[in-house]
């Protein structure tokens, strides 16, 4: 008995050690891992990353073979650094640094040593692999821009950082990721979906094929094609007439709300951000603090939005039943308001303007009057300044808009609480805060809120949210660009400041507009600049602005332009816009010289005046 004991014992050891190693090596997959970081290298493979076009079909983006020497730390042994150095053209010091980045960051995870190594280098690299154990060769693609210009409205991509990936575990060390504009917007569409190849080695770390067949492989998700509403070649032509300046130009389609433009100058080539030298030419522009390449002036730059903020004062008056298109006010040359504000008229004094005469006269007095009447309703001020503010904000104003761009500034709209808490005691009225009337108070709008202003006068009261995307591969766009956005100003009071506005064009302040066989409506403005200087508060030469939408009927542009120390809006803002309306509704411009006036005029001399420094150049 006691011998027929320990045979039953060894036979049920036995078993269950059979089954035990069964399970570890045929059904379970639980070391796989471990195997994996011993005998098989794990690879990603990436899709290409999606192309995207202009709404012609023009192709903007596409993208071009760059390599990544990858490394994991833990099968590094003794390697020629000189040799590796200059097969890449990159210092010793370089090298070391970039080893010990990927050692801190994992000794078993690979990790990119050198990234967007060009084809030439690879092809010499490619021979020398043996040499280097514990590395190997990872294709990828960067983008390869097909134009100069739009910078600020493609954006770029750049190398994932460790904040990137602890947002999104989907992101490892080494990968790329839209980093600004439409290629970070769209990201995960842009991107795709990466695979996963096991490969196994030998001893020597060599390649042998693929792990188990390739039975663990998983392909990539193929990215998808974007197709922007931009219009590349009005792009380009804006930027050649904004060329020497500095400012933004946005035009709208009313009738879809896509952007046909954005244009911000200075700007800079998209190529700059490819490559190795990526994150050198980045920094030059970033601390170029004077020309301020990174910053988008048609979605970033904040403006008081002058006299062309006057057209929704008077929007806003005939809503509130506060004056009819026949009320007059009489102007005097210059005139004394409130609280010792004086503010000056162009008009000849003892003239009386209606609703029309005072659009396209910009009659300061005018709309003054009309303001301290719709403020100063039912007398009491807080009630008509938020009554005021709402309107404002049913055009988009003190927002974002909502359009599909990372950046950009809401703006402000004032409303009582702030001028309470300016007043503490609360005595204020339409004449205490009389500057808005003229869009010099407190109303900040950037580009991208006076052209979507000027898109919905065009529509006689709606808009749709703006937008870069016109369409996406197999896919539709966000519905909410497709969903009209109502004013609280009734349709038939556009009438009147549509008259208006051509008038402006025809008659009034924007005569140097007009355009031969199409009707322009627009609004001039003189934005008074001030900055501070060595702690002082200093006016500097006035910004040119102008908003503008053509045909009056059935319209299919509307535009803004500003033009940063432009002296006034007929000047530099006005011709631009009618330059590009020109360009886009006839395909050709007639009036050369007043394209050739535009393109060749300068104000680097006026931006002198304010530091000693010269405007920073990239030469590529």
């Amino acid at each position: 008995m006691r011998f027929g004991f320990f045979p039953v014992l060894i036979g049920i050891f036995g078993v269950v050690m059979f089954a035990r190693l069964f399970s570890l090596q045929i059904l379970s997959d639980e070391y796989d891992d471990m195997s994996l970081q011993n005998s098989v290298l794990k690879q990603n493979v990436y899709p290409e990353r999606g192309y995207i076009f202009d709404r012609n079909g023009v192709l903007l983006v596409s993208n071009q073979p760059m390599y990544d020497l990858m490394i994991v730390p833990k099968n590094v042994r003794a390697f020629d650094t000189l040799d590796l150095c200059n097969t890449l053209g990159i210092s010793l010091e370089t090298l070391l640094e970039q080893m010990d980045k990927a050692r801190r960051y994992s000794t078993r995870a690979p990790s990119a040593l050198v990234s967007q190594i060009s084809k030439q280098d690879y092809a010499e690299l490619q021979e020398k692999m043996w040499k280097f154990p514990g590395m190997y060769i990872q294709r990828k693609s960067v983008r390869a821009y097909q134009t100069d210009v739009a910078a600020n409205v493609l954006g770029y991509i750049s190398e994932v950082n460790y904040f990137d990936m602890a947002q999104d575990s989907y992101y490892v060390k080494g990968e790329l990721i839209g980093r600004q504009g439409i290629e970070k917007t769209y990201e995960k569409t842009l991107r795709g979906t990466k695979g996963i190849k096991y490969l196994q080695r030998d001893k020597f770390n060599r390649i042998m094929g693929p792990f188990k067949e390739g039975a663990l492989d998983t392909l990539p998700k193929p990215a998808k094609d974007i197709t922007l509403s931009i219009d590349i070649k009005l792009q380009e032509y804006g930027t050649k007439l904004l060329a020497n300046k500095r400012g933004g130009i946005l035009a709208i389609e009313p009738s879809t709300g896509e952007i046909l433009m954005s244009v911000s100058t200075p700007t800079y080539i998209p190529n700059l951000l490819v490559g190795r030298e990526r994150s050198v030419h980045f920094e030059t522009l970033k601390q170029d603090t004077l020309n301020r390449f990174l910053f988008d002036r048609s979605l970033q730059g904040q403006y008081a939005p002058g006299s062309p903020f006057k057209v929704l004062n008077a929007l806003i008056a005939l809503e509130e039943d506060v004056i009819d298109t026949n009320t007059k006010f009489t102007c005097y040359s210059g005139h004394f308001y409130a609280h010792n504000q004086f503010m000056e008229c162009k008009c000849p004094s003892g003239v009386q303007n209606n609703l029309n005469r005072g659009i396209y006269n910009s009659c300061n007095t005018y709309f003054s009057n009309v303001y301290r009447r719709i403020i100063d309703k039912n007398n009491d001020a807080a009630d008509g300044v938020n009554t005021w503010s709402k309107h404002l904000n049913s055009f988009g104003l003190g927002s974002y808009l909502g359009y599909d761009h990372p950046v950009g500034q809401a703006g402000y709209v004032p409303n009582a609480n702030f001028y309470n808490l300016w007043y503490p005691n609360q005595r204020w009225k339409g004449a205490t805060t009389v500057s808005n009337a003229i869009g010099q108070g407190e109303i900040l709008m950037t580009p991208i809120q006076l052209a979507n202003v000027a898109a919905t006068i065009a529509n006689r009261g709606f808009f749709y949210t703006p937008h870069f995307v016109k369409g996406i591969q197999d896919e539709f766009i966000d519905p909410k660009f497709r969903t009209k956005q109502y004013t609280t100003i009734s349709e038939e009071h556009f009438a009147p400041v549509v008259e208006g506005m051509a008038n402006v064009v025809k008659m009034g302040t924007a005569r140097v507009a007009n355009i031969p066989g199409i009707e322009v409506c627009g609004k001039t403005g003189t934005i008074e600049n001030f900055t501070l200087i060595n702690g002082v508060r200093t006016q500097l030469t006035d910004h040119s602005m102008f908003i503008a939408f053509a045909p009056k009927e059935d319209p299919k542009i509307a535009v803004a332009v500003i033009v940063e120390n432009g002296y006034w809006g007929g000047r530099w803002a006005a011709p631009i816009a009618s330059l590009v309306i020109e360009k886009y509704l006839k395909g050709e411009v007639k009036r050369t010289w007043l394209e050739n006036r535009m393109m060749n005029g300068s104000l680097i001399d006026e931006y002198a005046k304010v530091t000693s420094n010269k405007p920073f150049e990239i030469n590529e």
